[in-house]
């Protein structure tokens, strides 16, 4: 019965021209190559090559048998080495990953491609992604908080936030009563602008609050926007304030895009992990995981 890899063999001889060359293009020995030469010649009872001392020069046989053969053996050869790659492909896991759309887009997404994996991303409020996850529908959360029992929480960043607002907002008179330390009049000054919160609880700003003014806030927003992204590019374009994480609003500071109101209030952060429960996802999964947020070298403190 002929062998595959007697052709593979005879056209590695055939295009480099000796046997150690057809050996080192196919990674096999010497005798091997020999061997496999042999046998070929011998199942088609012709000679294929005529040995000489420093090459193997094809017969007129051995010329026609290769242009005979050379088309079906690089054709097997592409579809051998597709399916090789799709077994490789299909054995990455699967890994369903819930996240704040704001988060994928600044930190995730320009990563994801380096890691061998497939994912499926949805976007959403921590609280509805727990929900999902203990249901079993996502793998992973990124969560802004812990709140479940019997979940992996893995710290991936610490998130610091800042109060900004649009160039177009002249705060000079913040400004002056930050440098004279007046917190009353800071005070009085960011409660008569136009807010935007990404949820009615305020959470974010009223832990600013609570950090700075020692009170809760006394803050209507104006606009609930359910996406920092959007937040943000509502500030760009019109007039207004809001609480961010650094991560989103450092870089459109840095460009001019936005103002940062208050240089130096007091630390406001927040914690953002991985979340999943170790009981519903595969070890290959959470390496997979933690590989993708190692090689985001984040500012974990």
């Amino acid at each position: 019965m002929v062998n595959f890899e007697w052709y593979r063999t005879f056209k590695a001889i055939y295009q480099t021209g000796t046997l150690t060359g057809a050996a080192q293009e196919l990674s096999i020995s010497q005798p091997n190559v020999s061997q496999h030469l042999s046998a070929l010649e011998h199942y088609t009872g012709q000679q294929l090559f005529e040995r000489k001392p420093r090459k193997m020069v094809p017969t007129d046989y051995g010329k026609l048998f290769y242009t005979q053969i050379i088309e079906a053996v690089e054709k097997l050869e592409t579809v051998e080495t597709d399916f090789r790659e799709a077994c490789l492909y299909d054995c990455m896991p699967i890994t369903r990953i819930g996240a704040p759309r704001e988060f994928f887009e600044a930190i995730m997404a320009p990563h994801i491609s380096q890691v061998p994996a497939h994912f499926i991303f949805e976007f959403g409020i921590t609280r509805d992604l727990m929900q999902k996850l203990n249901k079993g529908e996502l793998d992973f959360v990124i969560a802004t908080h812990c709140t479940e029992r019997n979940v992996v929480y893995e710290p991936v960043l610490k998130e610091r936030f800042h109060l900004v607002g649009s160039t177009q907002l002249d705060a000079t008179s913040l400004a002056k009563a930050l440098a004279e330390d007046n917190l009353v009049q800071a005070e009085q000054w960011l409660t008569a602008q136009d807010w935007f919160a990404y949820s009615g609880d305020l959470m974010i700003i009223r832990r600013f609050w609570l950090n700075n003014f020692r009170k809760r806030p006394p803050v209507r927003p104006r606009y609930i926007i359910p996406d920092f992204t959007s937040i943000l590019t509502a500030l760009i374009h019109g007039k207004g304030v809001t609480i961010a994480s650094d991560y989103l609003v450092c870089d459109l500071i840095n460009r001019g895009l936005l103002q940062k109101l208050w240089a130096t209030p007091t630390d406001t952060h927040n914690t953002i992990y991985l979340a999943y429960d170790k009981a519903h996802v595969t070890s290959k999964q959470i390496t997979t995981m933690q590989t993708l947020f190692k090689g985001l070298q984040l500012p974990l403190e």
